[in-house]
């Protein structure tokens, strides 16, 4: 009876988290936007956004007034922590912010449906979520009415077609889970080739080579070219040498925006930028 007790206290308890998740409101119950996304033409603005996580004090994101316009190439840089993936995760409504407004052509993005407004957006991170399916099948997820030629133009433009043709099975190679079948560079060369399909607007990639060797970097980063043309992009960016051609670079330090301006005049300026610019090149004078 002792031994069942215990059995049953430990049940209780897990049983009270899984119900505690169970109640919480899903996006599309909370979800008050009613209007669709057209494609983007103009800019996406944060107007004074703050934000804080639940278990935190300090904001993750404090004051940030920023505009990035149609077209543009905009780097975000700066230490672990400093806000950046959590920036962008406002974009897409992932969270919303705890002050302020995020607009989208001068219109609250509140006001749009989630599902128009990230039809707009496509995503690359370094970690790529791929099913235990086909290369084909997630190439085209979440993108309906696809051709096979489509698929193979968008693995061409990613630079995954070639190692997709040497495998037995072709675009029909089941990947496994999360695509464990597949090296890194593969992985993130079919994410790529699935946004390079959906046609988005708007591109966040977060540190989508951070985690590669030289080699597959320089294919990945080959691919990313063909991704970014004639797209509104941000990037988060641990290698500073991977957005050295952005329009603008935002250094963020402990949730504000403390720097921003092109890669030379941020060399020139000698704040934070130029501190990691240099911690990364190592040309630091030994004192």
């Amino acid at each position: 009876m002792s031994g069942s007790n215990n059995s049953i206290q430990q049940a209780l308890a897990a049983a009270e988290r899984v119900f505690g998740v169970l109640d919480l409101k899903t996006e599309q119950d909370a979800e008050r936007g009613r209007l669709e996304l057209p494609r983007i033409a103009q800019s996406v603005t944060f107007d004074d956004v703050t934000f804080h996580y639940e278990s935190q004090a300090v904001p993750a994101l404090n004051d940030i007034n920023l505009t990035i316009r149609a077209g543009e190439m905009v780097a975000l840089v700066g230490s672990s922590g400093s806000g950046k993936t959590t920036l962008v995760n406002l974009i897409p409504r992932f969270y919303e912010p705890t002050a302020g407004r995020i607009l989208i052509d001068g219109v609250d993005i509140q006001s749009y449906t989630l599902r128009s407004l990230r039809s707009q957006i496509g995503m690359v991170s370094q970690d790529v979520v791929l099913f235990d399916d086909s290369i084909r099948n997630n190439i085209a997820a979440w993108t309906g009415g696809t051709t096979d030629e489509d698929i193979v133009q968008a693995a061409r433009l990613a630079y995954a077609h070639d190692f997709v043709e040497r495998l037995p099975q072709g675009y029909q190679t089941v990947v496994g889970e999360k695509g464990v079948k597949l090296s890194g560079g593969e992985r993130q060369r079919l994410a790529i080739a699935r946004a390079i399909l959906r046609d988005p607007p708007l591109l966040i990639l977060d540190e989508a080579t951070s985690a590669l060797d030289t080699e597959s970097e320089r294919v990945v980063q080959l691919a990313l070219a063909n991704l970014m043309k004639n797209r509104t992009t941000v990037v988060i960016a641990h290698r500073l040498t991977t957005i050295q051609q952005a329009d603008r670079i935002m250094v963020l330090a402990r949730g504000s925006i403390v720097e921003v301006g092109t890669h030379d005049e941020l060399l020139r300026r000698g704040g934070q930028y130029q501190r990691l610019h240099a911690m990364q090149f190592q040309d630091v004078p030994d004192a």
